[in-house]
């Protein structure tokens, strides 16, 4: 059976209140913002001298406290991060949450015993992602919370690496990472802890038209909270060592109460295994009380995606509430002070200095205090000196025992007693502390961005040949390929694996290079244990269709095709691999990548400060706003089992496409309009990227002939822009992201 110190309850903390009820409540670990760079940035983070005291409150009682630096970081704040993380590596945090691949590194050179969490942000899905982490030196994965128990199972057996899942809370509709919904809609992004939750809104689900979701259930988007308490035996035995439950910008009280049914629910698993694990319904109940969706479903552990997952309505009105229960959390945990037991030793002889010894598990002070005086008068009463060296006041501690040695006639000021108690409880405290501090670093190591150069000559080697960047197209359906092997302007042309079947490759390959055309697979957006037999069953067509090498959209999938293919596979990585800083670009080229896609959040000054030069630009398509697990047609029509597309309508008119990639098993929710940089040539130019993309999804093949004819007259031939038929966005090559 597993033990207590094996299983981690790891709670959010929004607020150093927070934190001190988790850890009252039982939270063995608590993670919290500090005043940059976390994915909650309205939650009430804390400034350096808070945090600090917050490290320390932890380690006074035992506990661990995680610091999340897990959004997405622009060049120009790179140099601020080390300065910013250095007091908290001294002090003696026990992790911090990252989600940038620079920012990764970054710490890992600069800060060697500083462990690393990676983020759910990070979308690590399976085994081959989790192996690539633990590479670039992450100590632990926080997986996507859409992985089943299988999957989870199969990291632990294949994986030597610490495993944190959420385990109640907030459910978003989109794989953590890769949404770029709130961002494109109000230019808040969820990548740098600004997310609008656009998903929590309304949407009419509509197809050819008609509208197929019913009055009263268009919240399609809105997934009910997470709670597992059913499901704890199954975690822990699938190897998890860290239960997260989130809620960060939730209330002391809402982190207490949660806190504290998951703490009653593991110690009942430890202490009486599966036989003995029972769930009381009254206790989902009062969780309910704490906060409630429209109640709560067991999340993807048991299930691939459903419409019980989704709350379809609206938020439940205002209720009553619990008063007696909230009254309660309020009392044992909320306004709880938490106290440390120690033991204690005294010895106080005349004519000696006078000693104390405390301590507290490993950690064991003495002091000294004034010589012992023969008492002239009335000599000290034991229980009175007691009494006197047992005030703890508004220290950590609390005395478990306390012996004392006594000489006859001994006599000490009270005074002297308390100055005596006083130093010994400040050492005490001292001595803990100390076990957990790191020391300042003689040196920071920064790391040289060295590829930058190589990424230059790469970019000016790829564009000799043509005399300008290479004209790419992406294509998701087969009818949109005649048009572009018609362009002569068109370089290389990347097919959609959802879109274009294994029957099709090595045909659609030779038709393009007929056409003097390169031809790349452009993998799914998320690599799992069912895309992982799907593409060994398939290796062999694969290999034998002859494409000029893919395009990866995923960790997983650039460490798979390492371990199927080895060095020889040439890899072009998407833009939902982030790269927002130099270093970011770095990790990526060692791990493989001929070229990156540039980030889509970044606006043209951002773009130039981390360099483009021999990098591929977004300059036409359809953002992916969401890719998601949840499928659309399934919530209100039911599996269909094929692929097809609808729409959302939100409340300003806008109609969203949605596909589902039944070949995979995930949604594509697609911006109403797309991302269109014509007319805007001399400052995309201007970034010397060696490759500009044309990203086709829903177009028919004469707009996708159209849109070729005007990206290349414009960007490759000078010709005046065209005319853009419809609408359209710039995107954020002029606003950015804050």
């Amino acid at each position: 059976m597993m033990r207590k110190k094996d299983v981690e309850v790891l709670a959010p903390a929004g607020s150093y209140e927070s934190m001190k009820a988790a850890f009252a409540a039982g939270a063995d670990a608590v993670y919290i913002g500090g005043s940059r760079f976390g994915a909650r940035a309205y939650a009430d983070n804390l400034d350096e001298e808070m945090l600090c005291r917050a490290i320390d409150y932890a380690h006074l009682h035992r506990r661990r406290l995680y610091m999340t630096v897990n959004t997405l970081l622009k060049e120009r704040e790179m140099g601020e991060l080390i300065p910013y993380l250095a007091p908290y590596d001294e002090r003696g945090l026990d992790g911090v949450i990252v989600q940038d691949l620079g920012v990764l590194a970054k710490i890992r050179s600069s800060f060697p015993d500083l462990p690393v969490h990676a983020s759910t942000q990070m979308t690590i899905t399976g085994v081959y992602g989790a192996r690539k982490l633990k590479e670039l030196g992450a100590s632990r994965i926080v997986t996507a919370r859409e992985l089943s128990l299988e999957e989870i199972r199969e990291i632990r057996r294949q994986v030597d690496i610490e495993i944190e899942c959420f385990v109640h809370g907030a459910l978003c509709y989109c794989y953590s990472g890769q949404c770029l919904m709130s961002s494109m809609i109000g230019g808040r992004s969820g990548n740098r802890g600004r997310c609008a939750q656009p998903c929590r809104l309304p949407y009419e689900v509509r197809e050819n038209g008609r509208r197929l979701d019913q009055a009263g259930d268009g919240f399609v988007l809105n997934l009910k909270d997470l709670c597992t308490l059913d499901w704890i035996p199954d975690l822990l035995e699938a190897g998890i060592d860290s239960l997260k439950i989130e809620g960060r910008m939730k209330s002391p009280r809402y982190t207490a109460g949660v806190v504290s049914m998951y703490r009653k629910y593991v110690d009942q698993y430890l202490e009486r295994g599966r036989a003995g694990y029972r769930v009381k319904e009254e206790d989902k109940r009062l969780l309910l009380d704490l906060f409630d969706r429209g109640g709560f479903t067991q999340g993807y552990y048991g299930n691939h995606n459903g419409r019980d997952m989704v709350a379809l309505k609206e938020k439940p009105s205002f209720r009553q509430g619990n008063p007696e229960y909230f009254q309660q959390l309020d009392e044992r945990y909320v306004n709880h002070v938490e106290k440390e037991l120690v033991w204690g030793q005294a010895v106080l002889k005349p004519g000696e200095a006078a000693s104390f010894t405390l301590g507290i598990g490993s950690a064991a002070v003495t002091v000294k205090g004034q010589e012992v005086q023969q008492a002239v008068n009335q000599p000290m009463e034991e229980e009175r000196v007691k009494r006197q060296l047992q005030k703890t006041g508004n220290t950590p501690f609390v005395f478990e025992s306390l012996e004392l040695e006594m000489g006859a006639g001994s006599f000490l000021p009270v005074q002297a007693l308390n100055e005596l108690r006083r130093k010994g409880l400040e050492e005490l405290e001292k001595a803990i502390l100390s076990q957990y501090l790191r020391g300042k670093k003689a040196e920071i190591l920064e790391g040289k961005e060295s590829l930058n150069g190589e990424r230059e000559r790469r970019g000016e080697w790829e564009g000799k040949e043509q005399g300008r960047p290479l004209l790419i197209v992406s294509l998701e359906e087969p009818a949109q390929l005649p048009p572009a092997l018609e362009h002569p302007d068109v370089d290389e042309i990347y097919l959609d694996a959802d879109g274009f079947l294994p029957s099709c490759w090595q045909d659609t390959v030779s038709a393009c290079h007929r056409a003097g055309k390169n031809c790349r697979l452009l993998m799914p957006h998320i690599f799992r244990m069912e895309e992982d037999k799907y593409f060994r069953k398939n290796w062999a067509m694969l290999r034998a269709a002859g494409f000029d090498g893919l395009v990866v959209r995923s960790l997983e999938e650039c460490q798979w095709l390492r371990e199927m293919e080895g060095e020889a596979v040439s890899m072009v990585f998407d833009a939902s691999l982030y790269a927002w800083n130099r270093l970011a670009d770095e990790v990526l080229h060692k791990l493989g990548a001929l070229r990156i896609t540039m980030p889509m959040e970044l606006n043209s000054r951002e773009l130039k400060e981390k360099g483009c030069a021999g990098q591929e630009i977004l300059v036409y398509g359809a953002v992916p706003m969401m890719v998601s697990a949840q499928c659309l047609t399934k919530t209100v029509k039911g599996c269909e089992k094929r692929k097809g597309c609808l729409t959302l309508k939100d409340r300003t008119g806008k109609e969203m496409p949605v596909k589902n990639h039944c070949t995979f098993c995930y949604n594509t929710i697609y911006n109403a309009s797309p991302t269109s940089l014509l007319g805007q040539e001399k400052l995309v130019l201007g970034l010397s990227p060696s490759a500009l993309r044309l990203a086709f999804t829903t177009e028919s093949p004469r707009e996708v002939s159209w849109r070729i004819g005007a990206f290349a007259g414009s960007f490759i031939h000078g010709r005046p822009a065209s005319s853009f038929s419809g609408e359209f966005t710039r995107g954020h090559i002029k606003r950015g992201v804050q």
